[in-house]
């Protein structure tokens, strides 16, 4: 079996979130993946983002882990001759680059697609950006989500609008620029030409609206606050708390889902003309749940689930984070180094012709391969490498 992108080679000149998930992506594929770090602002901004409990001394932080993995750090001040002209050895050798600069930053600093292109014409140039050609503005996720109608749509009704808790327009964006340079590489593999592609964060949000922009587009339905329900349907997403105290959330998407739940409650009598179909449902919504909450009380989570799950009701227990890792189902998605976690994965895919690494490298610290990049893939003497100091 072959690793998937075994021999390819890709630079990543991005930092924080979006960038450096594309290039995980591709580690975790089997391609060499080099991170291209700053010297003069000590590598990748998120470094140096830790909780309070985290250790001072070390360059990997914990939020650096969650995308950096499988990866070779080299720092690299592109300002600075030496360093640029090593930067633009590794473009000749390199089959793809992950860029993420503002508008106009990219092409100032000589990193911009057709500098590198000109010194390797089958070069594939992914961008991420904010706001694309469109606006210089620095784009951070928590400005994405307010900007595009997400931090509007989240919260309760009533409340205060509330950013979601993951960088989840950064995370939409890095899978649009994975889909945009696998295209790429595919006609490149027809044609043997190169490409610039790129992605912003304001299209990737608003392109991931989805049912909530067609709502409005196609009923005027403005989206508003609804805590974890949904507009369309019902009972759907609705958090329910049991005798014991533990909280589940039902997903009802069908008329035959909903016979089901009511079967299992001792609640039949539902199936009347108000829930007897989705749209009675959602008219009759705060009604609906006030009853199915009191069947709910009743009933022990354990032994609820389990009723549930036999029969095909979509539902599950409310968890936090560190349950979800306790319960030991995800295991197989933790990157490990001796006996220590140091990342997760963000390929989940399963292929049955070819290989996803089974070992992926920890995140390197700064400038962690510089004297192996130099050495083994530019071939720079020790005079050379001095210059790069």
């Amino acid at each position: 079996m072959n690793e998937i992108l075994k021999g390819v080679r890709v630079l990543e000149l991005a930092n924080v979130l979006a960038g450096p998930s594309v290039g995980q992506f591709l580690a975790e594929s089997g391609a060499q993946v080099i991170k291209i770090e700053n010297p003069a602002t000590r590598g990748d901004v998120t470094r140096s983002w830790k909780l309070n409990k985290e250790e001072g001394e070390t360059d990997v932080s914990a939020y650096f882990s969650a995308v950096n993995s499988g990866k070779l750090s080299v720092a690299l001040d592109v300002q600075n001759p030496d360093h640029y002209a090593a930067l633009i050895d590794l473009v000749k050798v390199s089959d793809i680059v992950i860029a993420s600069y503002k508008m106009g930053d990219a092409e100032k600093l000589r990193v911009d697609a057709a500098t590198f292109r000109s010194h390797n014409r089958s070069l594939i140039y992914g961008k991420i950006s904010g706001y694309g050609d469109q606006n210089s503005k620095v784009g951070y996720d928590a400005i994405l989500q307010a900007e595009t109608g997400f931090m509007f749509m989240n919260g309760e009704p009533g409340g205060k609008s509330v950013k979601m808790p993951v960088a989840l327009i950064d995370i939409l964006a890095a899978h649009q620029l994975k889909e945009a340079i696998l295209l790429a590489y595919i006609h490149r593999l027809k044609t043997g030409k190169g490409a610039e592609v790129s992605v912003s964060l304001f299209d990737a949000a608003i392109s991931s609206l989805a049912n909530q922009a067609t709502n409005y587009l196609l009923a005027g339905h403005n989206p508003k606050k609804m805590g974890s329900e949904h507009p369309n349907i019902a009972p759907y997403g609705s958090i329910f708390t049991c005798q014991d105290g533990a909280k589940i959330v039902i997903a009802v998407g069908t008329d035959k889902q909903f016979e089901a739940l009511t079967k299992v409650l001792g609640l039949s009598n539902l199936m009347s003309e108000k829930f007897s179909n989705n749209s009675t449902r959602v008219k009759n919504r705060e009604q609906l749940n006030a009853l199915l909450q009191n069947a709910f009380a009743k009933e022990e989570a354990s032994v609820l689930l389990t009723r549930l799950d036999a029969v095909h009701v979509p539902s599950g227990k409310l968890q936090s984070v560190q349950e979800v890792f306790a319960s030991g189902k995800a295991n197989h998605l933790l990157i490990e180094s001796g006996l220590k976690t140091v990342g997760l994965r963000n390929f989940i895919a399963k292929m049955d012709k070819y290989e996803i690494p089974s070992h992926i490298a920890p995140p390197p610290s700064l400038n962690q391969h510089a004297n192996y990049l130099f050495t083994k893939i530019l071939g720079y003497s020790e005079e050379e490498k001095k210059k790069l100091e």
